[in-house]
């Protein structure tokens, strides 16, 4: 099946104000958390003394994420909300990706309410990413993705095993380089969210793309997709690693090869 990928540089408030109502199947984001991630944080400080875990480079330079600090975050999660409600079809889920469970500001306690108040919330998913994180009295060793359904319609839900927990296990958090997005996630999440919520040939929308692994997953799974982002400088990231993947499939069709990746 021939799949599509629409990338989008802007705004996702304002660029989704341009989409038509019930309009996308199924969305699946990492908005900013608001935790000023990798900007003079204990995770940018940690590279700085010691280097990256795995290639050892020094992270010299912190990368902020744009509109991260609490405040903007807050606005911007709460604008995306009420357009996401508008542009998903009737019974379309949206699934955020969310920190874990620790105070003193506990934000996915927060998150859960604004998206009852918006799209009724359905359920928080445990993602084990596996290895210890940073943390002092507990080490973070999992995220909440949150997922919340669009009234109007029975949930889009795929899954005919009646198996399917709400613990993700066997997904290994990426450890990001200065290359990467500094909260680069691997396309299996949004795969694991994407197989069960949408089928081949619709639409999956990632309001804050990042560097695109939600397009990744998206296209591999044969679903359209649709990606906008905010920082040009992930947003070319994203442009280059769709279109590669993209170009390594027609390859392959062509060829009769497998792709592997």
């Amino acid at each position: 099946m021939m799949t599509d990928a629409k990338l989008i540089l802007g705004d996702c408030r304002e660029k989704m104000r341009e989409m038509e109502s019930d309009s996308v199947d199924m969305i699946f984001t990492d908005p900013p958390y608001g935790h000023n991630n990798n900007d003079g944080d204990l995770a940018h400080n940690r590279e700085k003394a010691l280097g990256h875990e795995l290639t050892g480079a020094k992270a010299e330079d912190a990368r902020p994420i744009l509109n991260d600090s609490p405040k903007e975050a807050e606005i911007v999660f709460k604008g995306f909300l009420k357009e996401a409600k508008r542009v998903l079809v009737p019974g379309g889920c949206c699934c955020c990706c969310c920190c874990g469970g620790g105070g003193p500001d506990p934000q996915f306690a927060r998150w859960s309410l604004w998206l009852d108040a918006e799209i009724p919330f359905k359920h928080a998913i445990v993602w084990d990413k596996g290895g210890l994180g940073m943390g002092w009295h507990y080490r973070r060793n999992y995220e909440f993705v949150l997922v919340a359904q669009k009234q109007g319609a029975a949930c889009k839900w795929y899954d005919e095993t009646n198996s399917v927990p709400n613990i993700i296990k066997g997904i290994r958090k990426i450890i990001p380089s200065q290359a990467q997005h500094p909260t680069e996630k691997p396309f299996e999440l949004a795969a694991w969210f994407i197989r069960l919520h949408s089928r081949e040939g619709e639409i999956v929308l990632d309001p804050f793309m990042g560097s695109g692994s939600t397009g990744v997953a998206a296209l591999r799974l044969g679903r359209n997709f649709m990606g906008i982002e905010l920082d040009e400088k992930y947003y070319r990231m994203a442009e280059a690693r769709i279109r590669n993947w993209k170009g390594q499939t027609r390859l392959n069709e062509a060829t009769g090869g497998d792709l592997d990746g």
